[in-house]
């Protein structure tokens, strides 16, 4: 039984888990130069890089291991999940990929012989260790796929050499001013329970937390109340951030280790994919790599085949972890991505460069996997891509440096879009990506930003300030460069009711993946659209709570920003153990924070427009019309009516998130008794189905907000 998802391991912390089950014995066969029959395409370098005493120690994992069996540890370069397996294999070690702006459209590995220092070989690496006691291993380049687009190019070759043009540089860290009225950040008086993994606002207006199976949570173990699960820890909660009580504990019965997620037409939450299962930290949960949950709001359990009525033949055509998810106007799914086995993407035979669909219940339709281009060609950065909905009921996708209009009904690419200049954009390098508000005053034209991003996946990688912006179904779309006030990695962009963005969470230097992060960004960034390029970044508070790897921020019904996790060790752990290597210098964050933006701060405080009704919470987007009505304070100038989604929120994405500013009629200025006419967008290419929350903002500040139901 293969256990999966813990990532990246040492082999000392592997041997450890692997201890508390029984292994079978068998002989370890010698680590020498003989794997190299293993080893596909391997040419020998014309001058062997041999590295000094010290880098060899630290590279010498299996030379002087036992003769008895120790699991297969796996490593990869882009710090993918490990897999411990009771069947022995020829040991593979791949060094990180690393860049150099000096060195554009080369291959570039961290040098043996100087491990601050960065060397051009052959981008795919398997490093042999002799098992001569000599401490030496030699570097053997291996072939591997090419790169044809920009996105192959500019700071470092992941991909071999390169057909296009290098990418213009991306503007770097421009200073923002502060803004006068920054809001200010809470802790709430209640923990997240679990790691907070993944995260949706549900219709209830509860938040949902779902982790992957873990050592141990917070919340502990289940009791009588869920004989299934009894014994073993909760690894999803449902918290409720207006009473603050105690979250209740919900089961599942796959690993939803880095799913992908949304919510379907008809308000239930779905996780999508996920990792193996740990089966010797909790043999009730299975394999969740083509696994699908669905959750009823107020459920205390992720309903999964075959224990339920849903259909036997509900998983997924492909195993899929890191899959992002797109909800169609139709209610379909389109499910993208995603690893196979949680290996090291550098090797195409582990990779899912692939889309299905499910239908608007959750269930694959049947026709497979289809295979995907701009994922095919962009691999190993082709993981957990930036996809977003257009009023032509096209796509926008975006996977490391490139982007394109996909039309799903056709499978067939509309247009390529010009690259995003900078550094990879997705994993394992995300930042973050939002589509910005929509309204009938431009007759709903999309237009998406993207910030943030990252080098190489290890703990010494810089990472991008850079913002770009893109109206990508202009005639000649180019992206806007803008800059935050720092690199970052991992941030996330959360809409706000009154049209505003809020950037947050992440890592000044080093990516996504367990102990390469460091330098936490602590700055609340407000992002205001609508300003002149060059003075639309402005700084909010600063936070005192490093949210790194498996961090979410989310949108509640009164207008706050809940932010929660940051698990960044492969196993929770309470106390950091600094000097360690993955890093455990910051570890799992269970406290969970209140953002209050601007428009609720200072003198805002008290203008919150109250006693808001809707004339109907089912509503339908084909033009049609509700009332809503509210007391406004004395002396308003304007209100606006926001038609909002906050969607799955997992590792800085937010997968159909979306916001529509909604036309009325009726508004009186200055009168506190409003009554105002709604108008529904025209479509459901602007507001596909599911749940929704709408916000009145009575001059920029929101009334609470209310679910209803978008058909």
């Amino acid at each position: 039984m293969a256990i999966v998802g813990i990532r990246p391991l040492t082999v000392g912390l592997a041997a450890n888990l692997a201890a508390r089950r029984p292994l079978p014995q068998r002989t370890q066969l010698p680590l020498d130069l003989m794997a190299v029959a293993a080893l596909p395409s391997v040419v020998p370098p014309a001058t062997p890089t041999v590295p000094s005493e010290a880098a060899a120690q630290r590279m010498v994992i299996a030379a002087k291991q036992p003769t008895t069996a120790v699991p297969d540890v796996r490593t990869d370069a882009m710090a993918g999940p490990v897999q411990h397996q009771t069947r022995l294999r020829q040991e593979q070690y791949r060094p990180h990929l690393l860049k150099s702006p000096s060195l554009a459209c080369q291959p570039l590995v961290r040098s043996m012989a100087h491990p601050q220092l960065m060397e051009p070989v052959a981008p795919r690496m398997a490093v042999l260790f002799a098992a001569t006691g000599h401490k030496e291993a030699v570097a053997q380049p291996m072939a591997y796929f090419c790169g044809k687009t920009t996105a192959h190019c500019d700071e470092g070759c992941q991909s071999g050499p390169c057909t296009g043009t290098p990418a213009i540089p991306a503007p770097g860290p421009k200073p923002a001013a502060p803004n006068p009225n920054p809001g200010f950040l809470a802790l709430a008086p209640r923990l997240a329970g679990v790691p907070a993994m993944h995260a949706g606002l549900m219709p209830n207006g509860k938040v949902v937390f779902l982790d992957k199976v873990e050592e141990t949570t917070q919340i502990g173990k289940f009791g009588d109340e869920n004989t299934r699960h009894k014994g073993q820890y909760a690894y999803s909660v449902e918290y409720d951030p207006v009473t603050m009580g105690v979250p209740k504990k919900i089961g599942y019965n796959t690993n939803a280790f880095c799913s992908g997620g949304a919510f379907l037409a008809d308000g239930r939450f779905i996780s999508i994919g996920g990792n193996a299962p740990l089966d010797f930290l909790d043999p009730t949960v299975k394999d969740g790599f083509r696994g699908i949950r669905y959750l009823t709001a107020g459920a205390s359990d992720w309903v999964e085949p075959p224990d339920s009525s849903v259909p036997n033949v509900n998983r997924l055509d492909s195993a899929r972890w890191y899959a992002s998810v797109q909800t169609m106007p139709d209610g379909t799914l389109f499910v993208a991505s995603g690893s196979k086995n949680g290996l090291d993407p550098t090797v195409p035979e582990n990779n899912n460069p692939t889309y299905e669909i499910l239908n608007a219940q959750g269930v694959p339709n049947g026709r497979g996997s289809i295979d995907m281009e701009i994922l095919k060609k962009n691999q190993p950065y082709y993981m957990y891509p930036f996809i977003h909905l257009l009023n032509n009921g096209q796509l926008f996708v975006a996977v490391s440096k490139s982007a394109e209009i996909f039309n799903v009904a056709t499978n067939a690419v509309v247009k390529l879009l010009p690259d995003i200049p900078g550094d990879y954009r997705t994993y394992p390098n995300t930042g973050g990506s939002v589509l910005l508000p929509l309204s009938s005053k431009d007759n709903y034209a999309p237009e998406v930003m993207i910030c943030g991003g990252g080098a190489y996946q290890d703990i010494t990688s810089p990472t991008d300030a850079s913002c770009g912006r893109m109206r990508p179904l202009d005639a000649a779309p180019k992206w806007e460069m803008d800059s935050m006030p720092e690199g970052r990695g991992m941030v996330e962009g959360t809409l706000l009711p009154d049209g505003t963005v809020i950037w947050l969470n992440g890592a000044k230097i080093g990516a996504q993946g367990f102990g390469v992060a460091k330098e936490p960004a602590y700055d609340v960034l407000i992002y205001n659209p609508a300003a002149d390029l060059g003075n639309r970044f402005t700084l909010g508070p600063k936070s005192g709570i490093a949210r790194l790897y498996h961090s979410v921020a989310l949108l509640l019904l009164d207008g706050t920003l809940m932010i929660a996790g940051s698990n960044p060790v492969e196993q929770p752990k309470s106390t950091p153990t600094f000097g360690k290597v993955p890093s455990e210098d910051y570890v799992t964050e269970y406290k969970v924070g209140i953002y209050t933006p601007p428009y609720l701060a200072g003198p805002n405080a008290s203008k919150r427009p109250t006693a808001l009704t809707l004339s109907s919470k089912t509503l339908k987007a084909d033009g049609s019309t509700f009332t809503v009505r509210f007391t406004a304070p004395a002396g308003n100038k304007a209100a606006r009516v926001a038609l909002y989604h906050g969607g799955f929120v997992t590792h800085s994405l937010h997968m159909n998130h979306r916001m529509v500013f909604l036309d009325t009629t009726g508004y009186q200025a200055g009168a506190t008794s409003q009554t105002l006419t709604v108008k529904m967008p025209p479509n459901r290419n602007v507001a596909q189905p599911g749940p929704y929350v709408v916000y009145v903002t009575v001059d920029g500040v929101p009334a609470i907000g209310q679910f209803v139901q978008v058909a």
